[in-house]
């Protein structure tokens, strides 16, 4: 396999510990807005915000972390995934914490930074997206 790029087992263990944790990280958040009954105060927060159809919105939101933290910590549509919290993210980070101090927006921003490195790498060696690649004719 001359030229082909392999990962080494050390990333892709790091990919794995970064979707695992991540993704279970942002879908609790997904979670606890849905079963801790917090969506109609979210729905106000996303409509102060000044954005249109803010029920829409919001539940964009939310199910980017519930369901995208789900597929990052199987692996499943890694990037699709990512780029779907990477967005929720930065409407959390620079729109809705932008004044806010930085103990405020931490949080937000590490799920920011993680969702954007997975986004870049994607799921890596040990990810059901890989596996399911390994057994589809067009993944050699």
């Amino acid at each position: 396999m001359a030229g082909k790029k392999t990962m080494s087992s050390a990333v892709s263990f790091g990919l794995l510990w970064l979707r695992v944790l991540a993704g279970l990280g942002i879908a609790s958040h997904g979670w606890q807005k849905i079963a801790g009954g917090f969506m109609p105060k979210f729905i106000t927060g996303v409509a102060e915000m000044g954005f249109p159809m803010p029920e829409l919105f919001a539940w964009a939101a939310v199910l980017s972390e519930l369901v995208g933290g789900a597929l990052l910590v199987l692996g499943l549509g890694t990037r699709v995934a990512s780029l779907a919290v990477f967005v929720t993210m930065s409407v959390a980070v620079f729109i809705h914490h932008a004044h806010d101090p930085m103990k405020v927006k931490e949080l937000a921003l590490a799920y920011w930074t993680m969702s954007g490195a997975l986004l870049l790498m994607g799921g890596g060696r040990y990810s059901l997206g890989s596996l399911v690649k390994k057994k589809t004719p067009s993944g050699r």
